[in-house]
């Protein structure tokens, strides 16, 4: 069968540079930081004492207080995203039927401050049981896809996609697929997470997977840096509407670009680490190229996975190499988490948007936060280091990988009739 052409035509964006898509984007264009000091607990006693926290969000701002009070800050962050999204897209009209419309939403872990919430109220309690009654649909990953759905009426599928931080470029690439395969006509589809709390940053302080310069928040997040010591942890949200090429003309919708191809694989290798010589990454690049029906030499910027680790900078570096070749130094690679930190589940629908805003700005973000080159890594790639790049991107490559050796990566590139 043919498959149908996929194409963007809405976004939104929660970052800790950005409340906004415009606003995110400015701080990307701009090299902004989002790290500083953990404010929404007392980290003193914490190996990492910083986080990328979303800045001046109040839940009270989108939602009354009793609806408020059914959402972790996961789902209210994935709402809103959406709704900007949505907005954006110009999706509620009578252009649309609700019923060929659905919803994919990620996260890696769902609400975890209110499981965490809950039973510290009860740990610390005398015993007796008094949890919330929106406790259970407040903590499961897949509540806010069905908020969102409830929110606007649509009745299309349904549902989340959780592979750790690949979780929401997963979403990306089923809502690609379903409409391909004529499912539906039109995805709201991205992530969202919220961990930064006492088990989320503890659990990841106690994998050694976080930076631990806490003298220097602003310049922790060091992709492909020497001095590199692990992410920083960050949350928010990133939203995007995927619509079938002819219902967007038809209702006169703007296309932002269009949705190539993806791939995925899996490493088989290790539950943290990934494969050292980058193979999964390599076979889910070289599975977008073939579904995408693109040379390498087509492919113009890369958003990498790009987290600051020690392990998997250096991986990625080689999956790159190895299927670029001698393209890759002229490919304009950069990592965005050196801005906005680790989103975890969220971070493939974040990167996927830089990716998008790449290529309607002609524009790639820096890398910041480098002072010193990585021999490892050498100079067989073109990474933007600390200031941005203006270059012409006619399509951009967005790698997301997670722990249990999960990797997507997506294609987008420029409409053309």
């Amino acid at each position: 069968m043919k498959l149908r052409r996929v194409v963007i035509t809405g976004l939104g964006t929660l970052t800790p540079i950005g409340n906004t898509v415009a606003e995110f984007w400015n701080g990307l264009a701009n090299g902004v930081s989002g790290a500083g000091p953990i404010t929404r607990f007392d980290a003193s006693k914490f190996k990492t004492q910083f986080a990328c926290e979303v800045k001046n969000f109040d839940p009270l701002n989108f939602f009354d207080r009793k609806e408020a009070r059914k959402f972790d800050l996961y789902a209210a962050y994935g709402m809103v995203t959406a709704d900007e999204a949505v907005n954006d897209a110009r999706l509620i009209s009578d252009n649309v039927n609700p019923d060929r419309v659905g919803v994919i939403w990620a996260s890696g872990i769902g609400g975890m401050t209110t499981f965490y919430d809950e039973v510290s109220g009860y740990v610390a309690g005398d015993g007796t049981p008094r949890f919330s009654p929106y406790m259970i649909p407040k903590m499961i990953a897949d509540i806010a896809a069905g908020h969102i759905s409830i929110r606007y009426g649509f009745r299309g599928p349904n549902f989340a996609t959780i592979s750790a931080c690949a979780s929401s470029a997963n979403a990306l690439i089923d809502a690609f697929n379903y409409i391909r395969l004529n499912q539906a006509d039109v995805f709201v589809t991205g992530g969202s997470e919220a961990p930064v709390n006492p088990a989320g940053v503890g659990g990841f302080n106690a994998l050694t997977a976080l930076s631990t310069r806490n003298d220097d928040p602003h310049t922790a997040s060091r992709p492909f840096d020497k001095d590199r010591d692990g992410f920083v942890i960050g949350e928010g949200g990133g939203a995007l509407i995927f619509e079938e090429l002819e219902h967007a003309r038809a209702r006169g919708a703007k296309i932002y670009c269009e949705v190539a191809g993806a791939g995925m694989s899996a490493d088989a290798y290790h539950m943290t680490a990934p494969h050292p010589e980058g193979i999964g990454a390599m076979n889910s690049m070289r599975a977008a190229l073939a579904d995408a029906e693109m040379a390498a030499h087509e492919i113009d910027h890369i958003n990498t996975h790009g987290t600051s680790t020690p392990l998997g900078d250096i991986a990625e570096i080689k999956a790159i190499t190895g299927v670029f070749g001698d393209r890759a130094k002229h490919i304009a690679v950069n990592s965005t988490k050196s801005m906005t930190g680790h989103l975890l589940g969220a971070a493939g629908a974040v990167e996927a948007i830089a990716s998008v805003l790449a290529i309607n700005n002609s524009l790639v973000p820096p890398t910041i936060n480098h002072f010193t080159d990585d021999e490892e890594i050498g100079n067989n790639v073109d990474i933007i280091f600390n200031k941005a790049s203006q270059r012409t991107v006619n399509a951009a490559l967005s790698n997301t990988f997670g722990f249990g050796g999960h990797n997507a990566s997506l294609i987008f590139k420029k409409f053309q009739e």
